[in-house]
């Protein structure tokens, strides 16, 4: 999972304070001109940087273990990562700077147009460029979404005993739910713009999100652990909100693990919220050309296919193989799914979102 605690962020903070005698020769922010060299110059200067370091790029995540492995086998360019929330990752990219650990990092679509507003974002547009829709990238490249999934929620069917198959559903029910870290997560937060979305809100009214789950949250039925793969395995999570590509690549591999697991995944049927997930290259990255290479890879047709093999929707129109096609959730389920619409909008609500969600909801939580 992105979910981590700022714990985790400030002990990151320490170890690349510690590592800075023994860095590398520091990039100065934005000295890099990756949109001038073509193809081949850049893949000769990503070769010659020989890794790539990433912030919130695990290998469960997307499917982005079979993307590295790729990399690492087409160019030999070594990679490291770092799981940690979007708020984290751009916190890490200011507060390192020139002592960078970090290269490139994946960001919810909210948190784009803040690292450009914070300087923390090094432009690449990539050689697919005309194909990326116009609403998936800065004008720049500063930040390009590379996949979009929409909230969705996976069930324990030994846990539950009627399968919810909306929000209301939910909210009758007698189990705990679990949202992730709605102060920190880009996941968490589309949770609550979604059951916001289901009972009138919008991008500049979270007030309905935040109401149901304040009611979850004095019913005491609001779990406030870690939403991971190993506590749904656990049988410690009944429900969970989680991008659809989270929440079935979850319940495959939990029933790869034991095939008597029953889990389900469905979209409410009330409203979803739909969004995307793009990278972001650290201005100040010790490995910049690796870094844009590895974007450059995720566009191709091979790396589009590798993230809807982890179950996210590639943003290019790419053709899918008939096996992984198959391993998604009916289409018909999407009907009132709806993608992000005022970008500005809401990343003006995620700002506070957190101080609300802290003040309106865990306050009650029990």
């Amino acid at each position: 999972m992105k979910l981590r605690t700022a714990k985790i962020a400030a002990l990151l903070m320490a170890a690349a304070i510690a590592l800075a005698g023994c860095a590398n020769t520091a990039n100065t922010a934005g000295s890099v001109n990756l949109n001038s060299l073509s193809l081949d110059e850049l893949t000769a200067k990503a070769k010659q940087d020989g890794e790539v370091n990433s912030a919130g790029m695990p290998d469960s995540w997307a499917n982005w273990g079979q993307t590295w492995s790729e990399i690492t086998e087409k160019y030999g360019i070594k990679h490291t990562d770092v799981d940690m929330s979007s708020a984290e990752e751009l916190a890490l990219f200011a507060s390192e700077k020139n002592n960078a650990t970090k290269d490139i990092g994946d960001v919810g679509q909210s948190f784009g147009p803040t690292a450009v507003a914070q300087g923390l974002a090094l432009p690449y547009k990539t050689t697919y460029w005309d194909s990326i829709p116009d609403w998936a990238k800065d004008k720049d490249g500063s930040w390009i979404i590379a996949y979009y999934g929409t909230i969705s929620v996976v069930v324990n069917k030994d846990l539950v005993k009627t399968v919810p198959a909306s929000f209301a559903d939910i909210l009758a029910g007698d189990y705990k739910v679990s949202v992730g870290d709605v102060t920190k997560a880009a996941q968490a937060q589309c949770a609550v713009l979604a059951a916001a979305m289901a009972y009138g809100g919008s991008e500049t009214n979270i007030q309905p999100g935040i109401d149901y789950f304040q009611k979850l949250a004095k019913q005491g039925r609001l779990d406030l652990g870690e939403l991971s793969l190993a506590r749904l395995q656990k049988g410690e999570i009944a429900l969970a909100f989680l991008w659809d590509y989270n929440a079935l690549g979850y319940r495959d591999q939990i029933k790869a693990d034991n095939p008597s697991a029953d889990y389900v995944v469905s979209v409410p049927s009330e409203a979803s919220v739909q969004s995307g997930y793009c990278t972001v290259i650290n201005p100040y990255a010790k490995h910049p050309y690796a870094a844009a290479l590895t974007r450059e890879y995720i566009f191709s047709d091979a790396g589009q296919i590798n993230l809807a093999r982890g179950y996210a929707k590639p943003v290019r129109d790419v053709a899918l193989p008939d096996d992984v096609a198959a391993k998604m959730i009916p289409n018909e389920q999407y009907k009132n799914a709806k993608m992000i619409g005022d970008q500005n909008a809401w990343a003006k609500t995620v700002e506070g979102l957190g101080a609300k969600w802290q003040e309106d909801v865990i306050a009650y939580a029990s």
